[in-house]
This record gives C-alpha cells, sequence and structure tokens, in this order.
C-alpha cells in the first residue's frame, strides 16, 4: 500500500510543519542523550518498552482489524508478541553498544548510532511494524520518529504512546520514540528532507520507497513481492500442502512475503491439489477463477478493498460460494505478467499452475517476475538439493524459503533468516538493502586500524571506555602574571587601549 504519492510536493500547513520540526528537534537530542548510554541501561529500556508492547498485543492486534479491515486477529497476535518480547529474546546476546577488539587484526571497532530514524508504517502490518523499527532503533541507541500510514494512524498513534512511556519510565531521555499523529503526504516528505532527520526506514509501496530515496537523506527501502513456488516430484507433498495453504492464509496473506503462485510439476499436481484442498483450501473452477480475475484486477489496477480479507468473502464478492475456505486456488496455464493472476495479491489467493520440470519452472518463475517482485522472496519444497540450487541461481529473489511457507519463512520467523517485518530486494529490486532488515543495519562502526607490520605493537584497549575516558584538561587562562581575576581585567583593558590607540593612529593617517 502507498504511504507517500509519487506527486509535487505541496504547501504544508505552517503550524504542522513547526510542530513536526520540534519534534526532529526533540528526536535530535533524544539521540544525543542515548549515544551516552552504556549497555546496561540500552538493555533496561529495550526491556521495558518490548515488554509494555507484549502487554498490549492482543488489545492493538483488535484495534487493528478495526481500523484497517484488514488481516486476522490471532495471527496479529503472533506477530505483534514476536515483535516485542520475542525480538529481545532474539538479540539478547548481541551487543550494540559496547566497542569490540580484534587483536588479531589489530582492530577495535566503536559502534557509532544513526541518530533520528525516521520511520514509515504501513497499513498493512502497523503495530508489528511500529514495535519492531522502534526496538531495533532502541537497541543501537536511535531515537525514532514513527509515521503511520493514514489509515492506521490511530492505533499507531496510541502503541507509540504505550512505548514511549514505557521507555521514558526505564531511563530513556524525552522524545526518544515519537509519533506524528497526523500524517499527511506534504509533511511526511517535507521532514523526511528535514537535514536533523539521519536514517529513513521506508515499509511500504513503491512510492514511498521511491520518496525516501529521493528525500536526499540516507534511506533504506524494500520492494514489492510476488513469490514464486516451486513443488517439485520429491517433495512431501501431503505436508507441503498443509505448508503453503497455511501460510497464504496466514493473516489474510498480507505479508508481502506471501505466496504468489505454485508452480507444480505435472506429475504432482493433482496430488497437491487434493493436500491443499484437504488443508482447506477451495480450488476454483474455470468460471469462478474468472470471477475472482475480474474481482481483484480492475482497470486502474488491484482493487484494494480485497486486500487482507478472508477467502470466504472475497468468493462471495465474486459470486459464488467458499464457506469455511482458508484459501481459494486460482488454476492458470499462461504464467507471464499478462496473467494477472501471476502477480501479488495480497489476500488470500492463490495461482496455481502446472510445468513439465525444472527447466520450465525456472522460466515460469522469471517471466512472473519480471512485473514485481524481483529481488524479494521465493519458495522451494523439494528433496533434491540440486533442483534447490538450480532454482535459487536461476531466479531473481534474494531469499528462498526451503519446505516452509514462504510468509513466516522468508521473514525469519520460521527459518534461520534475521526475523525481520522489512525485507530488503537489492539491487534488482531497488533496494539499498538486499537483506532482512536487522539492528545491525541501524548502527555502523569507527573503525582503528594499526600497522599490520609484526614491528608495530597493536595496542591493549581492555578495560577502556570510550563513554568513560579522563577528560582532557582544560587549555590554561590568559592571565595577568599575579594570576588573580584583578590582574586578568587589568590585562584586558590594556589589550583594549593599545587597540584603540592603533586603531585611531590608521584613521589619523
Amino acid at each position: 500500500m502507498p504511504h507517500v504519492a509519487d506527486e509535487p510536493l505541496m504547501k504544508v500547513p505552517d503550524a504542522a510543519l513547526e510542530r513536526g520540526r520540534m519534534m526532529l528537534g526533540r528526536a535530535r537530542w533524544a539521540a544525543s542523550r542515548l549515544a551516552q548510554m552504556d549497555r546496561g541501561a540500552i538493555q533496561r529500556i529495550v526491556q521495558a518498552v518490548a515488554e509494555a508492547g507484549h502487554a498490549k498485543a492482543r488489545t492493538f492486534a483488535e484495534a487493528a482489524v478495526r481500523e484497517t479491515g484488514y488481516g486476522v486477529v490471532e495471527h496479529k497476535v503472533m506477530k505483534n508478541e514476536a515483535c516485542s518480547r520475542g525480538l529481545v529474546e532474539l538479540y539478547r546476546g548481541e551487543d550494540f553498544v559496547s566497542p569490540r577488539i580484534d587483536a588479531d587484526k589489530k582492530i577495535v571497532e566503536l559502534p557509532r548510532p544513526a541518530g533520528v530514524v525516521f520511520a514509515l508504517i504501513p497499513v498493512t502490518n502497523p503495530v508489528a511494524t511500529v514495535y519492531f523499527k522502534t526496538l531495533l532503533a532502541l537497541m543501537t541507541r536511535n531515537a525514532v520518529v514513527l509515521s503511520p500510514h493514514p489509515g492506521a494512524k490511530g492505533v499507531c498513534t496510541e502503541a507509540a504512546h504505550v512505548l514511549a512511556a514505557a521507555a521514558k519510565a526505564a531511563g530513556a531521555p524525552d522524545g526518544a520514540i515519537q509519533v506524528i499523529e497526523e500524517p499527511t503526504i506534504p509533511l511526511i516528505e517535507a521532514l523526511m528532507r528535514d537535514e536533523r532527520v539521519d536514517l529513513i526506514v521506508a515499509t511500504g509501496g513503491p512510492a514511498v520507497v521511491k520518496a525516501a530515496y529521493r528525500s536526499g537523506n540516507p534511506a533504506m527501502g524494500v520492494g514489492p513481492g510476488n513469490a514464486p513456488v516451486l513443488v517439485d516430484d520429491t517433495a512431501d507433498v501431503t505436508e507441503a500442502g498443509k505448508r503453503i495453504v497455511a501460510s497464504k492464509s496466514f493473516d489474510n496473506s498480507i505479508l508481502c512475503t506471501n505466496e504468489s503462485t505454485v508452480l507444480a510439476y505435472a506429475s504432482i499436481a493433482d496430488r497437491l491439489l487434493a493436500a491443499m484442498k484437504a488443508a482447506g483450501a477451495h480450488i476454483c473452477t474455470p468460471a469462478e477463477t474468472e470471477k475472482v480475475r475480474a474481482l481483484l484486477f480492475r482497470d486502474d489496477g488491484f482493487n484494494t478493498a480485497m486486500i487482507g480479507k478472508d477467502a470466504a468473502l472475497i468468493a462471495k464478492e465474486a459470486g459464488f460460494s467458499a464457506n469455511g475456505a482458508k484459501i481459494l486456488v486460482t488454476p492458470v496455464t499462461l504464467v507471464q505478467p499478462e496473467e494477472k493472476l501471476v502477480r501479488e495479491k495480497l489476500c488470500p489467493v492463490l495461482a496455481f499452475a502446472r510445468v513439465d520440470g525444472l527447466d520450465q519452472a525456472i522460466a515460469s518463475a522469471r517471466s512472473m517476475m519480471r512485473r514485481s517482485g524481483k529481488g524479494h522472496t521465493a519458495g522451494v519444497h523439494s528433496k533434491r538439493e540440486a533442483t534447490i540450487l538450480a532454482f535459487a541461481a536461476a531466479v531473481p529473489a534474494l531469499r528462498f524459503a526451503v519446505n516452509a511457507g514462504c510468509s513466516l519463512g522468508a521473514s525469519g520467523f520460521e527459518t534461520n533468516l534475521g526475523p525481520s517485518m522489512t525485507i530488503g530486494t537489492g539491487f534488482a529490486g531497488g533496494s539499498s538493502i538486499g537483506d532482512n532488515l536487522t539492528p545491525h543495519h541501524f548502527v555502523h562502526f569507527a573503525r582503528i586500524a594499526y600497522n599490520k607490520a609484526a614491528s608495530e605493537a597493536f595496542g591493549d584497549f581492555r578495560g577502556l571506555d570510550p563513554l568513560d575516558l579522563p577528560k582532557p584538561s582544560a587549555p590554561p587562562r590568559l592571565v595577568a602574571s599575579g594570576g588573580g581575576d584583578a590582574d586578568a581585567e587589568a590585562l584586558r583593558r590594556e589589550l583594549r587601549k593599545i587597540i584603540l590607540e592603533e586603531l585611531n593612529a590608521v584613521l589619523a593617517a
């Protein structure tokens, strides 16, 4: 969903712009204080914020569904919990604050936070992304200003206030977490251009990423998904069917990592369809497939009213019944961008195509990703390593979920990829990062590098803390030989007299 449109910058009301600039000023002050905190202080703040978010996981999941109309409450609870307490547990053993000493390489690394992080929040995953980006910023001693999509501003604002109160109570400086309560396109574009913003983290549609990149400030953005999923003749077909249906139905397929099109070997295609049906899929007839295509894709693009809606409702809107279905499977014969059903669909509708083998699967995946999805996600259900490797080598995705659902596998919650609500698409997808966004992206390192010659000894930095070093001596004051304040004042009067005499001489000449 777009957050900032591709349109000229409009006039921002003076009052709104002034409030926004004041927020950035507070954030810069808070960032300077956070940068002086040690690891123990930061850990206490992070833990307090995570616990506050976790305690409200269900409350905010329900509020998000009410406000946006997208997704499933139970699934949003899972995401909110994973992006609060779960995230902190995952990174508990990592230190983003203390210096790192590599005696073998004779290098000392000093963490440098970005400073003020301007975080754009999508309407599709609002609360989980608020939690996620806030905690990543705090772990790395950054202040964060959250800019929610207007369609989710209510729940995002409430969530941000809860996190901010917890942070402040735990010792964070005032202004470490702030939220723009009334976001507008011109206001957000103006603030993204402000020189007090050190890093923009953009999650949303292509328009928001382009707006972030053209701001003139450092930005990390992502691209759209459109995941092809290969199922070959060595796969556990029953298990693959269960995993695909569970993944495609998760939060009504609102995650950008969800499966878009299944590419099934013809020899196992019927068995796979049967397994998916047993797992809760409704297999559409040709007539039903045509109705779904007409409902989802209009002349002006995707029918956004269907984003995040459940399968039964989509079927009803299309003109047929699929009561109790978790997903709708729409068989197609053409896997090219011209076939609209193989494009990205943030709803539980899954295209299904038969392929003769690996070569046709690769060609189909590459073809459907020409329009969108480059650099994002793909999936493979197979026990043949050569097939997995060949598919990954040829298909322009940067993460491949193997024998796992794409939604939670590619986003790192069911694999050992970095758990993330922001998925980098790299060069192919027009993104500045190719990884799943993690705390490591929010901090750089200043490196002290010694001469590598063996004759040059490396210093002993053990026990030294850059936050607690001896202060340099103050420069000596200029005083008269007597040393007292009276003598100093006499010296200043004498200097003024000499300067005035020289100036008068010049004027007289």
